[in-house]
């Protein structure tokens, strides 16, 4: 049965019944979709992942092109990784958590669970295989759940929607991302796998050229009835989002745009909200952004280390020219850290030195001219790029509210040592900094023996819905085992950073948080000195020279599983 829409549209007759034969016939492939066994949905996936191997090159060739980067440019590696590598990350997690049930078993079965501070459990996810340790060399990843919850009802939850595969499944709106080319593909994932629920993906207009691209990934759901993609701008979302025939909305974008979708606009969303009467009343779920902290703790730093450092946090800002909802905006420094001054010289050289690239999101141009007129002091580096390190007297409120989406980087300075610091940067990153997606904290080896517990107490205080301690928070995006979202407790009204979780390959219940931890020192000064890694530079970092090379090879490995291809690639990876 074609649904109508129950308001008025700005688009053509033609194109509101091509939308609606779309979800009619979404409709009928959620009846499908509840008659396939796990075993089955497992052969499925295993058929998508295939499609996603022969259109990897594509995927990163055209995701490079939209962006501006040239066949030779430095950094088109990133969008192997956070396009194809990510999702192929992604399909094998939820092929394992299939198999497992499909066995009678608990995601959970064999995960080493612990306390964490404040009556929570932690289960550490990663690594979940050989592989995966070598992949992300000298990192681990935990799962930490919400106070409360006990390991017992953990492992039962396991499994969301495929716990009940034969349970009437619904049909879900993906409105997509327009930055990073896996999220749109991740966020169907999810819906199907842990909603249980059959999938519209309206693709944001700056992927459009990657449509093609999709369709042949996805082919596999998309020829049984489980998936649809369309193509459009703001009408084409507004028109979807008031259809009656949805069962939940999901949207990673902006805070603005999910309150226009939720609360409309001008006077009547006003009104709506003085009501408590939203214009959306389907479930909807959103990843939003925010303002992301670098919490520096102070300690003894060699030379190599605050230069390691400091390109590291440039990446967290620079990757993908900042266009990045979890890209590191505020670094929170101590005025009394004996190093500080060595530190910001670092920071200010590694700024200046990663490779121009056009500044492409729409409207980012316009922010990075905003954040100049507001810090006119600022440092310009290459393309346009702003370091502000906000002097005694400037106002830091602009930089610790406005997500500007764009090259910014904001240096803010606080007082103490050690502990005390770390204490009061986190005090600060909850009351001050706007949204609660993501956190990094980067802190020395022996500064992190000395605090010993007291660091995991201060972890539990950072209202963060992914951490990274001496790693960047995007890396919690790309390794999709690890939940991604915001910190529970937003609102309809206060929405923050998002709604819910995504990724989540165990398909976990009672997810408060996900926490990664990497190496302080690459190789080879991470010998005997902290966590061991085999990386020398990691291949996401702005300064590898071997990015490309080794982030193709990595997902060219993931695609093929050859063993000659991982040691190639390894061997490049050492090169950098």
């Amino acid at each position: 049965m074609t649904s109508i829409s129950p308001a008025p549209s700005e688009l053509s007759d033609a194109e509101t019944a091509a939308l609606d034969l779309a979800i009619d016939e979404l409709a009928t492939g959620a009846d499908a979709w509840s008659t396939l066994r796990l075993d089955q949905r497992a052969s499925l996936l295993d058929q998508v992942r295939d499609a996603v191997g022969a259109v990897a090159e594509e995927w990163a060739t055209i995701a490079a092109a939209s962006k501006g980067l040239d066949a030779r440019h430095p950094l088109r590696g990133e969008e192997w990784l956070s396009g194809p590598y990510a999702v192929l990350s992604a399909l094998d997690g939820y092929l394992r958590t299939l198999r497992t049930l499909a066995r009678g078993a608990s995601p959970l079965d064999g995960v080493r669970i612990d306390a964490a501070p404040d009556d929570r459990i932690r289960a550490h996810v990663f690594p979940a295989s050989a592989i995966d340790a070598l992949l992300l060399s000298g990192h681990t990843g935990e799962v930490w759940f919400r106070p409360g919850v006990d390991a017992g009802s953990a492992a039962r939850a396991a499994g969301l929607g495929q716990l009940d595969p034969g349970a009437p499944a619904g049909v879900g709106l993906v409105l997509g991302a327009g930055n990073i080319t896996a999220i749109p593909v991740l966020d169907v994932l999810y819906e199907l796998l842990a909603e249980n629920r059959v999938g519209l993906l309206k693709v944001n207009p700056t992927q459009d050229a990657l449509v093609p691209v999709f369709e042949r990934a996805l082919a596999p759901l998309i020829d049984a009835g489980f998936v649809r993609i369309v193509r459009g701008g703001g009408p084409v979302g507004a028109y979807l989002t008031r259809h009656p025939s949805f069962a939940h909305v999901h949207i990673t974008g902006s805070a603005t745009t999910f309150d226009a979708i939720v609360w409309g606009t001008g006077p009547d969303a006003v009104a709506r909200r003085a009501s408590g009467e939203p214009l959306l009343t389907t479930p909807i779920t959103a990843e939003l952004g925010g303002v992301s902290p670098i919490i520096v703790v102070p300690g003894p730093w060699t030379d190599a280390d605050l230069r390691f450092q400091a390109e590291h946090i440039a990446t967290m800002r620079l990757h993908n020219s900042g266009h990045n909802c979890i890209a590191g905006q505020v670094v929170l420094l101590s005025r009394d850290w004996p190093q500080r001054d060595a530190f910001l010289r670092a920071l200010e050289t590694a700024y200046a030195a990663a490779p121009a690239r056009p500044v492409w999101y729409p409207h980012a141009a316009e922010r990075l001219t905003a954040a100049g007129a507001t810090y006119p002091g600022a440092q310009q580096a290459g393309g346009g790029r702003l370091l502000v390190e906000v002097a005694a007297g400037d106002d830091p409120h602009p930089i610790e509210t406005t997500e500007y989406f764009a090259p910014v980087l904001g240096v803010v300075e606080l007082g103490g040592h050690g502990g005390d610091f770390l204490r009061a940067a986190i005090a600060h990153a909850n009351e001050r900094l706007t949204g609660t997606l993501g956190a990094n904290v980067l802190i020395d080896p022996a500064t992190e023996r000395d605090l010993g517990d007291d660091l995991d107490r201060a972890i539990a205080d950072l209202r963060y819905g992914g951490i990274a301690i001496n790693a960047w928070t995007g890396v919690v995006f790309a390794t999709p085992i690890l939940s991604w979202g915001a910190f529970p407790g937003s609102t309809l009204d206060d929405v923050g950073s998002g709604l819910g979780i995504v990724h989540n390959t165990l398909l976990l219940a009672g997810v408060e948080r996900s926490v990664l931890r990497g190496p302080f020192r690459p190789f080879p000064r991470s010998l005997g000195r902290g966590r061991f890694s085999v990386l020398p530079t990691p291949p996401w970092f702005v300064t590898s020279r071997t990015s490309t090379a080794v982030s193709e090879g990595l997902t060219r490995y993931l695609i093929g599983r050859s063993p000659l291809r991982l040691i190639a690639t390894l061997i490049r990876a050492m090169g950098a």
